[in-house]
């Protein structure tokens, strides 16, 4: 075996064989219809985001259906914060990401944190992740963790005249990487992308997973497709920023003025800011994850400063 396979086999590299699906499998008639669809990947346990998308909602001029597309949980790690997650998000459609996944296991089968991170994430950051997801599991009640066993891994969506695959990592696999910006940049993946788009008979595939916020248009044999990856709802997603973002996809236009996005036969598919408040998710955080915690040594500056990433590198 090579170092770099023996690598992707250990607890958080690894993607369960369970987390794989055929393309296919969204080629079938839609799970639901809306008239504007807020997909939201990555809340990561602030309760403060939540807040500010049902305030978001609100605001729409239609009714809105939201669907958590995963990772809600993360830094909720006490009982009382998970309880508040789990209560927001039952009021909604969501499917679950690798975080729920693993939190649902009745056994550990070796996946850590199920984040299948890519042999270019450093090893402790990896290890990090195993931690808190072994104290996220510790929170979480037996009666959650049954719900949360139940979700499905993918949904489609009817909006407009477009059908939208919602998931959490990519059109193949639950944690799949191939949605992540540089994957979309990456010349090599056009011929997946077409066999991708023929399979699944698609318009869009609304993603998260990677936690860098991205949206890709492409032309393929079976006509567009576009990709949006919402990054993360709960964490500054560009530099010097102290917003998350969240995925909406409506034939109406956005009352809120979008980050980037781009409209498909009169859809519009958008990236909008979600505005929470920002000091008293950080205090929280703080109180359960102080210096010298996991949390606060993978989270802490990319929550107070955000990441490197620019809105230029995200936007089509």
């Amino acid at each position: 075996m090579s170092l770099a396979a023996a690598v992707l086999e250990r607890p958080g590299r690894v993607c369960p064989a369970d987390y794989s699906y055929a393309p296919n499998v969204f080629a079938r008639p839609a799970d639901f219809s809306a008239e504007v669809l807020y997909v939201v990947g990555g809340l990561y346990g602030n309760l403060p985001a939540l807040a500010a998308i049902e305030r978001m909602a609100t605001a729409e001029p239609a009714p809105v259906t939201v669907v958590f597309n995963g990772d809600f949980y993360w830094f909720d790690a006490e009982p009382g914060w998970f309880a508040g997650i789990e209560d927001g998000v039952a009021a909604h459609r969501a499917l679950r990401g690798n975080v729920e996944t693993e939190i649902a296991r009745a056994a550990d089968i070796g996946a850590g944190c199920g984040c299948a991170y890519p042999e270019g994430v450093a090893e402790d950051v990896v290890v990090r992740s195993n931690d808190i997801l072994s104290q996220l599991r510790d929170a979480a009640p037996a009666p959650a963790r049954a719900r949360l066993a139940r979700l499905p891994m993918h949904l489609v969506a009817g909006v407009g005249g477009l059908r939208v695959g919602i998931v959490h990592g990519d059109a193949a696999a639950l944690a799949g990487w191939r949605f992540a910006r540089e994957e979309l940049d990456d010349p090599a993946r056009r011929n997946w992308l077409a066999d991708v788009h023929s399979a699944a008979q698609v318009d869009v595939f609304a993603s998260t997973h990677t936690c860098a916020a991205a949206l890709r248009d492409f032309v393929t044999p079976r006509g567009r497709l576009t990709v949006i990856n919402n990054g993360a709802a709960g964490m500054p997603n560009f530099a010097d920023t102290a917003f998350g973002v969240v995925t909406r996809i409506a034939a109406l236009p956005s009352p809120q003025q979008p980050l980037y996005g781009c409209v498909r036969g009169g859809v519009h598919i958008d990236a909008l800011a979600v505005d929470y408040d920002h000091t008293a998710f950080l205090d929280r955080f703080l109180r359960r994850w102080p210096e010298g915690s996991p949390a606060f040594a993978s989270y802490y500056q990319r929550i107070v400063n955000g990441p490197h990433d620019s809105i230029a590198q995200a936007r089509p």
